[in-house]
C-alpha cells in the first residue's frame, strides 16, 4: 500500500503542483490530502472531468509545468474530446498526468454501472494512445515514486498526457480535515422520505447516481413498496434530469420528479437551460444541495455558494422554490404538485449519510423493465 502523504510529496518533488478533477471513491484519500494541503488557486474541484483537463491545459500554458488531473474511470467519457482535440500530440501537444481510479476492475466485485467501464478502461487509454502505469495495494512507496518520476519525465519529453491508473486500496487512509458541515436541520434521506410520502401513486421518480438512489431504494423497502415507480440512475452523473425530461415529454399527463444533486447539476449545467426552454408542464426538478460530492468522500462542491434559484429563473423554469425545514419541504411539495409548469426546487441539506446504507438489490435492467411496465400499463392516458 502506498503512503498517501509520501505519494503527494513525490508529486511535489517532481514539480507537479496543480491539481484538478472530480473526486472518486478509490482516490478519496489522496484527493483529501490534496484538498488539505494545496491552496485554492492550484487545486480546483471542477464541474466535470473535461473542464478539469481544460484547466490543466491553461495551467501548462501559463507555467510550462505539469498539471495532474484526477477522475474515476467513468470520467474518461468527459475527457475524450478535450484530450484528443486539444491536448493530443497531433494538436497542441500538452503534457499532463492523469490519475484515474479503476472502478469495475475485472475480477474485483463492484456495482453494475462500473463493470463495462472497468473492463475497457485500459483499452480506451490504448485506443487514445495514452501511455499508462498501474498502481495497486501491492505497490511500494519506492515503486510509486519511480512511476511518478517516469510518468512526469515521459509526459514532458513527449509533450503528451500520461496516465496513472489506480486500483482499489492503493492509498493509505487519510481523513479530510477541511470537512465542514452546514448547520442545516435535515439530511437528504430525511427529505427523500418526505417527498415519497407526499407523492401520488401514478407519479414517476428519476433519481441521480450515488447515495440518493440508494436512499430512495431503501425507503421503498422500508415501506414494503415496489420499485417500479423509480428510475435509479446508477451511472451517468449529471444526466438524470434529461432522462426525466425525456419521460415527461412523452407522458404529459404524469408528473415526473427528478431527484438531482448539486454536484450532478453542476457537471452538466447546460441542461437547466434546455429544461427551462422546453414546453413541459409536468417536469419537476428537485436538487438536493449539500455542497459536497457525498458519495465519494465528501469533498466540497461550489453548491452552497452557487445561486441555483437565480440560474433556474434565468433558464426559464416557471416556478422556482427553496426549502430547508420539514415544514418548508412539505409546503413546497404541495405547491409543486399543484402547479402546472416546469418547477425547480432547491433543498438545502446537510452532507453525510448512514454508514449501514445498503445498495439496490435489483439489477439496472430489472429496474428499467419494471418502470417501463409501470408507465405502460398503469394509469392509461
Amino acid at each position: 500500500m502506498i503512503n498517501t502523504q509520501s505519494f503527494f510529496k513525490n508529486l511535489i518533488k517532481y514539480d507537479i503542483g496543480f491539481f484538478s478533477g472530480i473526486p472518486d471513491s478509490l482516490l478519496k484519500n489522496i484527493c483529501a490530502y490534496i484538498l488539505d494541503n494545496v491552496d485554492s488557486n492550484n487545486h480546483i474541484i471542477a464541474a466535470n472531468e473535461g473542464n478539469a483537463l481544460a484547466l490543466g491545459i491553461g495551467y501548462h500554458l501559463a507555467s510550462g509545468k505539469l498539471p495532474l488531473i484526477y477522475m474515476q474511470n467513468s470520467g474518461i467519457g468527459n475527457i475524450v474530446n478535450p484530450l484528443l482535440s486539444l491536448a493530443d500530440p497531433d494538436v497542441y501537444s500538452v503534457p499532463m498526468l492523469l490519475m484515474i481510479g479503476w472502478r469495475g476492475e475485472p475480477g474485483v466485485k463492484d456495482e453494475p454501472q462500473h463493470k463495462k467501464q472497468g473492463r475497457v478502461t485500459l483499452e480506451l487509454l490504448e485506443a487514445m494512445e495514452v501511455p499508462y502505469k498501474v498502481i495497486s495495494i501491492d505497490t511500494s512507496d519506492e515503486e510509486a515514486e519511480e512511476i511518478i518520476k517516469k510518468a512526469s519525465k515521459e509526459a514532458l519529453k513527449n509533450n503528451a498526457p500520461y496516465a496513472i491508473v489506480v486500483k482499489k486500496g492503493s492509498f493509505s487512509e487519510y481523513k479530510l480535515k477541511k470537512n465542514e458541515t452546514a448547520n442545516l436541520p435535515l439530511f437528504r434521506e430525511d427529505v427523500i422520505k418526505i417527498i415519497v410520502d407526499n407523492l401520488d401513486d401514478k407519479d414517476i421518480i428519476v433519481s441521480t447516481t450515488g447515495v440518493a438512489s440508494r436512499e430512495l431504494f431503501e425507503y421503498r423497502e422500508e415501506l414494503k413498496q415496489g420499485h417500479e415507480k423509480d428510475f435509479l440512475t446508477v451511472g451517468g452523473m449529471g444526466h438524470a434530469n434529461q432522462i426525466a425530461l425525456g419521460i415527461a415529454l412523452q407522458k404529459p399527463n404524469r408528473r415526473v420528479f427528478c431527484l438531482d444533486g448539486d454536484g450532478a447539476a453542476l457537471m452538466h449545467m447546460g441542461s437547466l437551460a434546455i429544461n427551462g426552454n422546453i414546453e413541459c408542464n409536468n417536469f419537476k426538478h428537485i436538487i438536493f444541495n449539500n455542497g459536497a460530492h457525498d458519495s465519494v468522500g465528501g469533498q466540497p462542491t461550489v453548491g452552497y455558494t452557487t445561486d441555483f434559484q437565480s440560474i433556474a429563473k434565468a433558464s426559464g423554469y416557471d416556478l422556482v422554490l427553496q426549502a430547508e425545514t420539514n415544514e418548508e419541504v412539505v409546503k413546497c411539495i404541495e405547491n409543486l404538485k399543484a402547479f402546472e409548469g416546469k418547477v425547480f426546487l432547491e433543498l438545502k441539506v446537510k452532507k453525510g449519510f448512514r454508514k449501514d446504507l445498503g445498495r439496490p438489490t435489483t439489477t439496472p435492467k430489472e429496474n428499467k423493465e419494471n418502470l417501463m411496465e409501470f408507465i405502460k400499463e398503469s394509469y392509461h392516458e
